[in-house]
């Protein structure tokens, strides 16, 4: 029989959190502790979790800092808590998001319950083809902003919980640690990496933007994930939309990247004249101007998304990690089975809109196919044409060996 505890937390929901957190993977904190090691010892663990949390003596450890480098250049600072830290933040954030989650706006897509960030891309395309002009929105550092004092405010007005209240705070004033071990303290933002940082993002601009825009700009639309942000509105509108959010974030210690931020013209053969902006990315993909097909059949130019160049120059770079041509000590079907989960993401999300555009960056991987064979067996060295022909005659008797096959990036394309 467990002693009365300050706080009523439940045993049951902790072991839901381990289990989550297991499912997110994820790398090892200050204590190099993984998922792993963790479960080897796994019910005196989280006792020692729900025991802390239950008397008020949880006191998170430093954070990892990892620096990770930017596809834009330069680097972007993770946070990594230890894995009994990412399990006591997932205890917090299943007792906390149900309270919020109804509460926030449906055009707010990021790390939320049965939303995704393909269904924020599929309404901004829709909405492209009613509203003529965008005001693409870019918060610098956001998540290194974040104000405590002022997020406290926003989380008190959704909770009275006292224990949530509580170890909220501490996650915020947690410092991280650097790799030579330094400790940095920190009085505003919160890391990027955590369990609990998505779902405080959220509320924060739930009351910084989505509430505001829908009592200051009620027939505006928009499309937020996380920090990435899409109005739709008329030419008209478009400046004072762009001043008026300036000045609101302001007020929440929030700054917009002054070169990243711009107003865009949704180009389109309908819609005539010209704008110095006519495309802009959001999520992985570029709005612009591009030859469609309607359901008639007929080519027209209309406004909408693809995989943006710097995701495909990502995922080329991807398949040239993968050195697949070196891996002669392996067969066909092995090397498939290394790579497809990973291709069938690219699919499943690159894929959805205009999916052509993939095809080029996926055919990098029939060219190292055809290289690993060229390697693996003599008879095929110096014969590029003979091993693309043997590669196609295995397609075509195996099309869903390869999952890039299937999606119709066969060996004949270049």
């Amino acid at each position: 029989m467990h002693k009365a505890k300050q706080f009523a937390i439940s045993e049951s929901v902790v072991r839901v959190a381990f289990e989550k957190v297991k499912a997110n993977k994820g790398a090892a904190g200050i204590d190099r502790q993984t998922v792993e090691n963790f479960e080897e010892d796994l019910d005196a663990n989280l006792y020692k979790i729900w025991n802390r949390m239950s008397s008020g003596t949880y006191f998170p450890p430093p954070v990892k800092s990892v620096e990770i480098p930017k596809s834009s250049g330069g680097t972007r600072t993770l946070g990594v808590p230890t894995v009994a830290d990412r399990v006591a933040q997932m205890v917090v954030k299943i007792y906390l998001e149900p309270e919020v989650e109804l509460k926030f706006h449906p055009d707010s897509y990021g790390y939320r319950p049965n939303k995704s960030a393909l269904d924020a891309v599929a309404k901004a395309t829709e909405r492209c083809h009613h509203r003529w002009w965008v005001v693409d929105l870019d918060i610098k550092a956001f998540f290194d902003s974040l104000d405590h004092e002022i997020l406290m405010n926003m989380v008190k007005a959704h909770t009275t919980c006292r224990w949530i209240l509580l170890y909220i705070e501490r996650w915020l004033k947690a410092p991280l640690q650097l790799e030579d071990g330094t400790q940095v303290a920190r009085d505003r933002g919160s890391p990027q990496g955590s369990v609990i940082s998505p779902l405080l993002a959220n509320i924060y601009l739930h009351h910084a933007f989505d509430m505001w825009m829908v009592k200051t700009f009620p027939r505006v639309t928009f499309e937020r994930y996380a920090d990435d942000i899409v109005v739709h509105c008329t030419e008209s509108q478009a400046q004072r939309v762009l001043a008026d959010i300036t000045w609101r974030l302001g007020l929440f210690k929030l700054e917009l990247h002054p070169e990243k931020t711009k107003i865009v013209y949704c180009k389109q053969a309908d819609r005539p004249g010209t704008f110095p902006n006519m495309a802009f990315d959001f999520l992985g993909f570029t709005f612009r101007a591009r030859g469609m097909r309607n359901k008639a059949g007929n080519i027209f130019l209309g406004f909408g998304p693809a995989i943006s160049d710097r995701a495909a120059k990502e995922i080329r770079q991807t398949i040239h990690d993968w050195q697949l041509h070196r891996r002669t000590y392996t067969s066909l079907e092995e090397l498939a089975r290394t790579i497809n989960a990973t291709v069938r993401g690219w699919i499943n999300y690159y894929g959805r809109f205009y999916k052509s555009r993939l095809y080029g960056s996926l055919a990098g991987i029939n060219a190292y196919l055809i290289k690993w064979a060229m390697r693996k067996y003599k008879r095929k060295r110096k014969q590029p044409a003979r091993t693309r022909d043997w590669l196609i005659k295995i397609a075509e008797q195996t099309p869903d060996l390869f999952v890039h096959w299937k999606f119709g990036v066969k060996p004949y394309l270049r």
